[in-house]
């Protein structure tokens, strides 16, 4: 129950966070064993993995701009909610896509999530035999979808960088933003008490 509340309201972009910081109570739990069982092994290896877990953690959240307990609080305790909109139907998005000259995908957690980076190389493929320019911004926290666009075939000379592809954002026609909401939520600027305050964003 406890593991469950802990990570309930945490958001796709925290989640590397939050799995290098469960890696660190592991090897807690470890050094807490071989304190309990007067084995010298657990406790070096367990003090091992927890230190390196959190810094990992702290790592990444200084990369983000984030302080660790916002992090792991999530949403709990602010007054600041998420909005979830809905675009066009299908076909005007594919109207949409098919008349642009740049087009950005922005993927996320969820695209892991459902496992949809094949079928964004189909549209990508189909994009680019049309002479449409697309690209992928990768944000930092997300530096594990590089690997799952690389399964499906994505050319990785298409994939930016957060800082690479925000320097041209001007000029893209379409951004398809995929399973993610707060590694492109403006509240990060325009909220100061959210959760998400501060964080780098696409």
């Amino acid at each position: 129950m406890f593991g469950v509340h802990m990570v309930v309201a945490i958001g796709g972009a925290d989640m590397p966070i939050v799995v290098s910081m469960l890696n660190s109570y592991s090897g807690l739990a470890a050094v807490a064993m071989g304190f309990m069982l007067g084995n010298d092994l657990l406790i070096v290896l367990g003090a091992l993995v927890g230190s390196s877990g959190a810094i990992l953690s702290y790592i990444m959240c200084k990369a983000m701009n984030r302080k660790f307990a916002n992090v792991i609080l999530g949403g709990f305790g602010f007054g600041f909610g998420f909005g979830f909109g809905f675009g066009a139907k299908g076909g005007a998005a594919a109207a949409m896509l098919e008349n642009a000259k740049e087009v950005m995908i922005l993927p996320g957690y969820g695209m892991a999530v459902a496992q949809a980076q094949h079928t964004e190389f189909e549209i990508t493929k189909k994009l680019r035999e049309k002479g449409v320019n697309v690209r992928f911004g990768i944000h930092p926290v997300a530096g594990h979808l590089n690997v799952l666009l690389a399964e499906a075939k994505v050319s990785y000379d298409i994939v930016y960088e957060m800082d690479e592809i925000n320097v041209d954002s001007p000029d893209i026609d379409v951004s398809v933003v995929i399973g993610t909401n707060d590694i492109v939520n403006p509240a990060v600027h325009e909220v100061p008490d959210s959760p998400i305050a501060g964080m780098p964003v696409l």
